[in-house]
């Protein structure tokens, strides 16, 4: 199987083709992108040399809606993983029943080793590059992989600049003084606990019996492992560039978690090495292991949580976990998805399980435009409703039509409400 994202999105489409109610002409449509921007990125760092820097925008569907998607910054990023991301948001936008089409952005980087003054120069750059392609009622960025609330303040910013007034609405994720919402930087890893919560439920089985091994504790593994640990969950191993910690009796999610937001990495956690406010009373000495050991843990839940491609058909048979829940987006290919299938592995899919974060973007959007603000609570009831009734759809999709698996479910469902918007507007000219 390819390591190719984009080809690993038209893979799953394929899959889900049969099952769906969709005209084949509309199908070839759907894979394909609108358009996808490059941009040349010369930036001046802070040291006075002048580096170029590469730069993507891809606007996948509009059908339903104004484009929506991320921006990443990541040696890794590619165009094809762009266009593959864009179109994973076009699915999710559907599945979970918003008005968007799906987008993704992109700059070639190495954020750690850029100053913070570089990384506003580089995002500000980037967006005058895109700033054609974007607009409140066109195409609306969010952060992603290595940008942040800060890094879409910059954005907002030089949006408005050229607009000559402010233009809250332009991005999501902002901070709170500047139009954002409450519940936004949790939004997605608070998405991934209750689909996780809503799959045990399914399952008929006690989350509070569960092990759950998380493969990334950046933002979004984080706050899913907090949110588990709180509903009673043992969260028995997590990690991230640095390596990984395990412990079968519960890792102390709320010590890691100070540690880790103190600038800390999970091999100094494990040597002990506490930063911050972590707190050492629940410290138990876990053991080290790597990333490829976390995979294959023997644990009721495996929530991959950091990049696309880690369950392959090289590792999936090593992997033991009852249950996956997809926090990252694409992190398992097609070939490893159908081993999984055959042994009824349940995999609550990245289009479902990380829609967290778009939801409440798309309420932080609404509460720009309407120049209105809501208070955590609604903000998190609202996400809690509208990614509930979304796994709801899918597992009635997946019971009623004997679906093979919880993904052709989710894409059946997506790529129906996306060739039905096609099949309304029609085709220009």
């Amino acid at each position: 199987m390819t390591d190719d994202p984009f080809e690993n999105m038209l893979a799953q489409m394929d899959r889900a083709e049969e099952y769906a109610d969709v005209d084949h002409g509309i199908f070839e449509r759907l894979k394909h992108p609108e358009r996808t921007l490059k941009v040349t990125l010369p930036v001046e760092l802070e040291s006075g040399e002048v580096e170029v820097f590469e730069g993507y925008r891809c606007q996948f569907d509009s059908a339903r809606g104004p484009f929506k998607g991320g921006v990443r910054f990541h040696p890794s990023v590619t165009q094809r993983e762009v266009e593959a991301l864009a179109g994973w948001m076009t699915w999710k936008t559907a599945l979970v029943d918003l008005p968007y089409g799906g987008a993704k952005g992109g700059v070639i980087c190495e954020p750690k080793e850029l100053t913070d003054r570089d990384l506003e120069r580089l995002t500000r750059r980037y967006t005058e590059g895109i700033r054609r392609m974007i607009g409140p009622e066109v195409d609306v960025p969010a952060p992603d992989m290595n940008t942040n609330p800060q890094t879409m303040a910059w954005m907002m910013d030089t949006y408005s600049m050229y607009e000559g007034y402010s233009v809250p609405q332009v991005v999501t994720g902002k901070p709170l003084e500047i139009g954002g919402t409450p519940g936004r930087v949790e939004a997605t890893g608070r998405g991934v606990s209750l689909v996780t919560e809503r799959l045990f439920e399914y399952l008929d089985r006690d989350l509070s019996d569960a092990t759950i091994a998380i493969q990334g504790f950046g933002n979004v593994g984080s706050n899913a492992a907090r949110l588990l640990d709180e509903a009673g969950a043992n969260v028995v191993a997590t990690s991230d560039v640095s390596g990984a910690a395990y412990d079968p009796d519960g890792l102390d999610v709320a010590a890691l978690g100070a540690h880790v937001d103190a600038g800390g990495l999970v091999e100094e956690y494990v040597a002990g090495d506490l930063k911050g406010s972590a707190d050492r009373s629940r410290w138990d000495d876990p053991d080290a292991i790597t990333n490829a050991e976390l995979l294959t843990l023997d644990v009721d839940v495996l929530i991959p949580a950091a990049v696309e491609g880690v369950i392959t058909a090289d590792n999936v048979d090593d992997l033991r976990a009852s249950a996956i829940v997809e926090a990252a987006n694409g992190p398992t290919t097609v070939a490893a998805d159908e081993a999984l299938t055959e042994r009824d592995v349940q995999v609550v899919p990245d289009i479902l399980a990380n829609a967290g974060g778009v939801i409440v973007s798309y309420l932080e959007w609404v509460q720009n435009a309407q120049e209105f603000s809501w208070p955590l609570e609604t903000v998190n009831a609202e996400l809690e409703r509208r990614i509930g009734d979304a796994f709801d759809k899918t597992i009635e999709q997946y019971d009623t039509k004997d679906l093979p698996d919880l993904r052709t479910a989710a894409y059946t469902l997506a790529l129906e409400r996306t060739a039905k918007a096609h099949e309304y507007r029609g085709l220009f000219p």
